[in-house]
């Protein structure tokens, strides 16, 4: 875990902005970056390797999260119209996109709209709508979905209410087998985790409802559609009950270009623990 190279915030054509956090040589091969649920552009993955693979990371606060203002009412396609943006003010060019846990429909909606040369889906949240699993979500999370579908606005506002910091924190904790707590309790990696979610909650909890609400409703666009190579990473070991009930499975069937990684030995940290094999196949993409 390293501090960034460089901190800035774009300006959209609206008048907003979009706050950025940057790793790695600015003259390297840009690699976009879509952290999870409730944390922000300060959590970051690959240390020394983004350096030593000469990758140009940038992390982007969804809007409502850390540095970037609020979007009341955004969407998944929204979202990659504020990207279009800022990869032509950062010269990105066509950048490739990593989609951690909450920020793999992020990353995808980009793929979709044309905007990168490849995707890697690193624990993902998958489409929970979708009716292939109907039956196979716990209750809570259907419950979520449910309660999404019926009333978006009131879905919004009990998130909100549950959304900080410390319940996030706890509930990460409380969930994860321990491969995966055995890395988010490391102190460095704590501190830095912690960092970035207190960083997300800093306007309040209206920007992580409203990435909730989005990633428990349909997806605006086809999977089939996106044309671009996609890796799915999973670790057999992850019981995330918001990532993919079937480790990926029927993702890879939807996505034409898919190629599904199930690492018996991984959890949902894999991110962090399997980094230089994520960067190593997206590079190959990318060049």
């Amino acid at each position: 875990m390293r501090e960034p190279a460089r901190l800035g915030r774009t300006r959209l054509p609206d008048g907003r902005y979009l706050g950025w956090a940057e790793w790695g040589p600015s003259d390297g091969t840009p690699v976009l970056f879509c952290p999870g649920a409730a944390t922000s552009r300060w959590l970051a993955f690959g240390g020394d390797a983004v350096d030593a693979f000469g990758i140009r990371l940038v992390s982007v606060d969804r809007p409502g999260l850390g540095a970037s203002d609020p979007a009341p009412g955004r969407t998944l396609s929204s979202w990659a119209t504020d990207l279009r943006h800022l990869i032509q003010d950062r010269a990105l060019h066509v950048p490739s996109v990593v989609g951690f846990s909450q920020g793999a429909p992020f990353a995808l909606a980009l793929a979709a709209d044309g905007l990168v040369n490849a995707v890697a889906v690193v624990s993902g949240s998958d489409e929970l709508a979708h009716p292939r699993f109907a039956h196979s979500l716990t209750p809570q999370v259907k419950a979520m979905v449910d309660a999404v579908a019926a009333d978006p606005d009131a879905a919004t506002a009990s998130f909100a209410d549950f959304g900080s910091a410390d319940a996030l924190w706890d509930l990460i904790i409380t969930t994860s087998p321990e491969a995966d707590r055995a890395v988010y309790t490391d102190p460095v990696f704590r501190q830095a985790f912690r960092h970035a979610m207190d960083e997300a909650f800093s306007q309040g909890p209206a920007g992580y409802a409203r990435d909730t609400v989005l990633a428990m409703a349909r997806w605006p666009f086809d999977p089939a559609g996106i044309t671009v190579p996609i890796d799915l990473w999973y670790g057999q070991q992850d019981t995330s009950p918001v990532h993919s009930p079937d480790f990926g499975a029927s993702l890879a069937g939807r996505l034409p270009t898919a190629t599904r990684h199930l690492l018996p030995d991984a959890a949902g940290s894999l991110l962090w623990t399997h980094t230089e094999a994520v960067l190593r196949t997206l590079l190959d993409h990318a060049r």
